[in-house]
């Protein structure tokens, strides 16, 4: 049984979303819902069907059947203008230079030359690229391109941004970058749907996922709440007494304190009392390999 996680304001609603290629089904009968404000992750193995998700939510593609609404009402063309989708096929014009690549795109985002300028400016300092203004595109690292293709996907500020693997490519220090500006954009208000396979990252930014699977919805909801769901409702104590520092695995009890009590009553020192959780990744390896 899928679970799911109604929210009262969506910002996109998928509703019994179908699309096939021939005989190759994409997507089969998938809804749910993306929470405004909040980091969506969307999940799956290749070929599962989350790119073709991502390209009927930006209206690249149509669906057979099925309708994505977009503030309650069905996206339009208008609406994609709000949008800032990076796809994982990075896409830059390499004999361009930086900066002229970065103002034609803010500039299809329907900025002002004068707003793009000024905002990509910010933004190159933020990243450490301000010198690279007027070199080629062909110039830059692959980290380097990762970091303008981010900023011309967010300079407009859209509602939604769609970040297709955004870590790929990127160095630990510049990956924590980017992880940052990520959770400064959710506190100006923005949406974002993640799409990645990195499961560390899921569990550090993502409020809410969906797992795609063989073109079907498997699982949706709160990242927390589905990891207490597969636990297996254990707790961790972690005590001190005079043989030194143990480590105890107790079922969870409703009353947490009563359980503290006990301990504290035998004489030793409480260091740490924590639910245990299965991590995303084993959640992921399961529901994908689990046969119906």
């Amino acid at each position: 049984m899928i679970k799911t996680n109604k929210s009262k304001m969506a910002i996109i609603e998928c509703k019994e979303v179908c699309k096939s290629f021939g005989e190759k089904v994409a997507l089969d009968h998938v809804s749910l819902d993306i929470p405004e404000g909040r980091i969506f992750g969307l999940l799956g193995p290749n070929g599962a069907g989350k790119t073709t998700l991502i390209r009927i939510i930006n209206r690249i593609t149509i669906p057979n059947s099925g309708e994505v609404l977009f503030n309650g009402i069905p996206i339009t063309q208008h609406d994609v203008e709000r949008i800032g989708y990076m796809p994982e096929e990075r896409g830059l014009y390499r004999k361009m230079k930086v900066g002229e690549q970065a103002m034609y795109l803010a500039r299809l985002k329907g900025m002002s030359t004068t707003d793009a300028r000024k905002s990509l400016k910010e933004w190159f300092v933020r990243f450490g690229i301000q010198d690279w203004w007027d070199k080629k595109v062909e110039e830059l690292s692959k980290g380097m391109a990762q970091k303008l293709q981010f900023i011309t996907t967010v300079v407009h500020k859209p509602s939604l941004m769609i970040l297709d693997e955004p870590f790929s490519g990127f160095d630990p220090v510049n990956a924590e970058i980017v992880r940052q500006e990520i959770l400064r954009l959710k506190q100006e208000g923005a949406t974002i749907i993640l799409s990645t396979h990195n499961m560390e990252s899921v569990e550090e930014l993502c409020d809410n996922i969906a797992l795609i699977n063989k073109a079907r919805l498997v699982i949706t909801g709160g990242v927390q709440q589905i990891r207490r769901d597969y636990g297996n409702n254990n707790v961790e104590l972690v005590y001190t007494d005079a043989d030194g520092r143990h480590t105890e695995v107790l079922p969870r009890e409703t009353d947490g304190a009563s359980t503290l009590q006990t301990w504290l009553d035998k004489g030793v020192t409480i260091n740490s009392y924590k639910e245990l959780m299965p991590r995303m990744n084993d959640i992921f390896i399961k529901l994908v390999t689990e046969k119906k």
